[in-house]
């Protein structure tokens, strides 16, 4: 499971800075969340390819988390795109593309989807044989969500010298990787764990972006191996973060020491700040295992 943020700043793009938008690699499988301005930009510069991408997660409806997404539907079009896409979002989102796709005479020759979200609760919204993906409902002046990200078990791995050991034909090898014991025709039953490995324990991706310090994401969010978490103001001024309905660095830190959570990753930075360094100091101080995003950056989870 690899993360590149490609941008998480809060606001507006400037020069240097790009506002919220990340790419999730999990088993070869790659997700787009959220799609401010410049995100192809983004995706060009961290060599991405975009027909890869078949599913964008869309946060909420405020403009830096979802205005670079018509820009990247049509950029897809004219790369001659044929697989379908898939944007999930608040209600709402499929009327404001199609209004655009209709005046700009710019219908995609590719099958777009839309899968509008309303529920207040967690909700399964993608699903394949792999990953399976839910909502984190947020708290902000708008309808949000977060996204959870978890991968699904892996088949156990053979345990090749074993297998030949007892000499087990091939046609066995699958009921091994799904965990079942072996007869042999002695009338011994070998244990799968004596015939396999375990797999690789599945991975988890929470990403919760924008929301005030919200506590009833904890149950949803709970021992995820990694939390991404809106810190958009420093503890100086929490009042503003209550009033706007954003969340400062030490009130991130807070929930994922709650939700015991193996890391968290902060992002969405007001650029009032000189330094973003600023933030992973004052979320240190509750949650040793925080690290910066920023633009560009890349975690394997």
């Amino acid at each position: 499971m690899n993360l590149t943020i490609l941008g998480c700043y809060a606001a507006t793009p400037r020069t240097f800075t790009n506002p919220t938008s990340q790419v999730l690699e999990i088993r070869n499988r790659l997700f787009l969340i959220d799609c401010g301005e410049g995100t192809q930009v983004q995706l060009r510069r961290n060599k991405i390819k975009f027909s890869a991408i078949n599913h964008i997660f869309i946060s909420h409806l405020h403009g830096d988390h979802f205005y670079g997404l018509i820009g990247l539907i049509s950029t897809f079009n004219l790369l001659n795109r044929n697989n379908p896409l898939t944007v999930y979002g608040p209600k709402g989102i499929e009327e404001i593309i199609r209004l655009q796709l209709k005046f700009s005479n710019s219908w995609p020759q590719y099958e777009l989807n839309f899968v509008e979200l309303t529920s207040t609760e967690s909700e399964v919204i993608f699903e394949d044989d792999k990953v399976i993906v839910k909502t984190i409902p947020l708290k902000h002046r708008v309808y949000t969500n977060g996204f959870l990200f978890q991968e699904k078990p892996a088949a156990r791995k053979l345990n090749i010298d074993a297998v030949q050991t007892f000499e087990i034909d091939k046609c066995y090898f699958q009921n091994i990787k799904n965990g079942k014991d072996i007869a042999l025709e002695d009338g011994r039953v070998i244990s799968n764990a004596d015939l396999s490995f375990d797999p690789p324990k599945p991975k988890s991706y929470a990403f919760c972006s924008d929301t005030m310090y919200y506590e009833n994401i904890i149950p949803v969010i709970n021992e995820v191996d990694v939390l991404y978490h809106e810190t958009t103001f420093l503890d100086s001024e929490e009042q503003l973060a209550e009033k706007t309905m954003h969340s400062t660095a030490k009130q991130a830190a807070r929930i994922a020491k709650k939700a015991n959570c193996k890391q968290l990753i902060l992002g969405h930075y007001s650029t009032r700040y000189d330094s973003i360094q600023l933030f992973k100091e004052e979320a240190q101080t509750i949650f040793e295992n925080t690290l910066l995003g920023d633009d560009g950056a890349s975690f394997e989870l």
